[in-house]
């Protein structure tokens, strides 16, 4: 709905500049696949901390299992 707070998260997480706040991309490696964009961990953790999810293996599962997040992502 219009109302549901992964909207909230999407836009703030689209709205700052991650760079000035600290969040920079580092490139490893030039070989293979380019990494994630940073604001995809970013949008994850915010939602994980907003839902009472702190483990990162659940927030795999939600991934895989919730609507809110498969389009938050």
């Amino acid at each position: 709905s219009q109302d549901n707070p992964v909207r909230f998260i999407d836009a703030f997480v689209n709205s700052i500049d991650l760079e000035k706040i600290g969040f920079t991309p580092r490139v490893l490696k030039t070989e293979g696949r380019p990494s994630f964009d940073t604001k995809v961990f970013l949008k994850i953790y915010l939602y994980g901390y907003l839902n009472g999810i702190r483990s990162s293996r659940r927030l795999e599962k939600e991934c895989l299992r919730n609507i809110e997040l498969q389009w938050l992502l």
